[in-house]
């Protein structure tokens, strides 16, 4: 076998990347060959190879489906966003600058597109298969011209389109005409197909309604499948989701003791990588919710500030909320704190930016002895180490370099009382370490909740994947994926007018 595929989607969060990784996990099990790509990817969400390239952590995941170590032609553009109009642009792995909006789609996006290719070409020469995902939707008419994640790469490497819609959203009928109707006749060529997303109910109801779609279009609906809680790993963007109320916390069993742990996380502006939190929330009878009033830490056992792409504005939201004060309040009382990366950097002393913000020097919570100063070259490293006696593993992404002046050693940062601080992201992924940690939070808080001795993050994490890949195998028509991922699109499809405009 050797193919692609191209899984576009109707909207932005229509399900790309849980389906990309579902159909990778599928073929793997089928004894494929098979890898992850995303031309472009736009998150604050990402991750460190160990090559030290920095990816979308999407891409990691699905690089997990596929059981290969991710690296950095599985992404060879990330844009992470330092606010409405501008973003960081990291070229295979590498930060090459920021770029506004314009900017960006005014001629820099075009001109990575030869690099776009050769990374997609070196991966299709090794692998049996490369399973790609766009970006959005491929009907952005006002982009298309400087596309190169979604019919752009489609029609320069020849592959064959799949488009995601997720009908829980409703209109996923009119999405899925749309979207190939506003497609030039070559565009559209490629469009072979539907994948109906999270749908809710009896599959004979919408049957006539695909049906009736095969008959406007001349293209098949390749599977509908059913709503799944719990599959939305490593989302992308944190942007583009109010996480305000959002709870996570594990539904496989009750608290192993007599209490359950309340983790408050600041959903802080730019928040990145606030996947860290998910392996306390893979935890029995840890609750973990996104807040940002400080009334809301009030009961919280644990307080969490994650990273961020803005440190100095965080730090600012922090102040005008009051939010602040709240967490100033609980480290004099000895409550749980623990800042990750950006977080980190707040709960310090002092901070000087240059290169982020740009706004010179700036005081910290004082929480920590620690004092940061922004450096241009970011830190991407994947560092292995021990706290609370216990191995862990982690990953850092910053520009801030911390000079720790006191306190006690925790990982690369430090710890005051039950004031905690490191860059490492992923930490908490260490099943040993999460434990111990655990145990220490509860004890500070005075809660009889005791860890489960035998939850594994890994493996929990490898189950969800496995359940993306039940789902492709039992509810999409996997024939008809095999011949599309092998042949390409089928000859003489329909051409749905009006098409582009001009």
């Amino acid at each position: 076998m050797s193919g692609g595929l191209l899984v576009a989607g109707t909207t932005s969060d229509a399900g790309k990347s849980v389906v990309t990784a579902g159909i990778c996990r599928w073929l793997v099990r089928q004894g494929v060959k098979v890898a992850p790509f995303k031309a472009q990817n736009m998150s604050l969400n990402s991750f460190v190879t160990r090559e030290g390239a920095e990816i979308g952590r999407a891409q990691a995941m699905q690089a997990q489906a596929c059981r290969v170590e991710p690296t950095a032609l599985m992404n060879p553009v990330l844009l992470k966003p330092g606010g409405e109009q501008s973003s960081q642009v990291v070229l295979l792995g590498k930060p090459v600058g920021e770029l506004s909006a314009r900017g960006y789609h005014g001629g820099r996006q075009q001109k990575l597109l030869g690099t776009v290719l050769d990374c997609l070409a070196e991966l299709r020469g090794t692998y049996d298969a490369v399973i790609c995902e766009g970006a959005g939707s491929p009907a952005e008419i006002n982009l298309r011209r400087t596309d190169i994640v979604n019919m752009g790469i489609a029609r320069n490497a020849g592959l064959p389109v799949l488009v995601v819609g997720d009908i829980d959203r409703g209109g996923v009928f009119a999405s899925f005409f749309g979207t190939v109707a506003l497609l030039s006749p070559e565009d559209q060529a490629l469009v072979a197909g539907f994948l109906v997303n999270k749908f809710r109910g009896d599959v004979s109801l919408l049957e006539p309604g695909l049906d009736m779609l095969h008959g406007l279009t001349g293209r098949s609906t390749y599977g509908v499948l059913p709503f799944r809680h719990g599959l939305g790993i490593d989302e992308e963007d944190g942007l583009r989701v109010s996480l305000r109320g959002t709870v996570r916390e594990s539904s496989v069993s009750p608290p192993v003791g007599e209490d359950v742990l309340r983790v408050a996380v600041c959903a802080i502006p730019l928040m990145s990588n606030f996947t860290d939190v998910d392996a306390l929330a893979a935890e029995p009878g840890v609750v973990v919710r996104f807040v940002d009033r400080p009334e809301e830490l009030a009961d919280a056992d644990l307080v969490v500030v994650p990273g961020t792409r803005g440190t100095v504005r965080a730090l600012e939201w922090l102040r005008e909320r009051g939010l602040a004060d709240a967490l100033v309040r609980r480290a004099s009382e000895g409550r749980p704190v623990l800042g990750i990366c950006g977080g980190f950097q707040i709960l310090g002393e002092h901070i000087e930016d240059e290169v982020e913000s740009r706004a010179g020097s700036v005081d910290g919570l004082g929480l920590l002895p620690v004092r940061v100063r922004f450096a241009r070259e970011k830190t991407l490293t994947r560092p292995v180490g021990e706290a609370l006696g216990e191995p862990v593993e982690g990953y850092e992404i910053h520009h801030g370099v911390a000079q720790v002046g006191g306190g006690e050693a925790f990982l690369d940062g430090c710890r005051v009382a039950q004031t905690w601080g490191t860059h490492w992201h992923g930490s908490l992924e260490s099943d040993g370490f999460r434990r111990a940690f655990l145990r220490e939070v509860a004890a500070a808080a005075g809660r009889r909740f005791v860890p489960a001795p035998d939850t594994s993050f890994a493996a929990l994490r490898e189950e969800q994947l496995d359940r993306l890949g039940d789902l492709i195998e039992q509810h999409a028509d996997t024939d008809a994926l095999w011949r599309l991922i092998e042949s390409g699109a089928p000859q003489g499809l329909p051409f749905i007018p009006p098409g582009a405009p001009a």
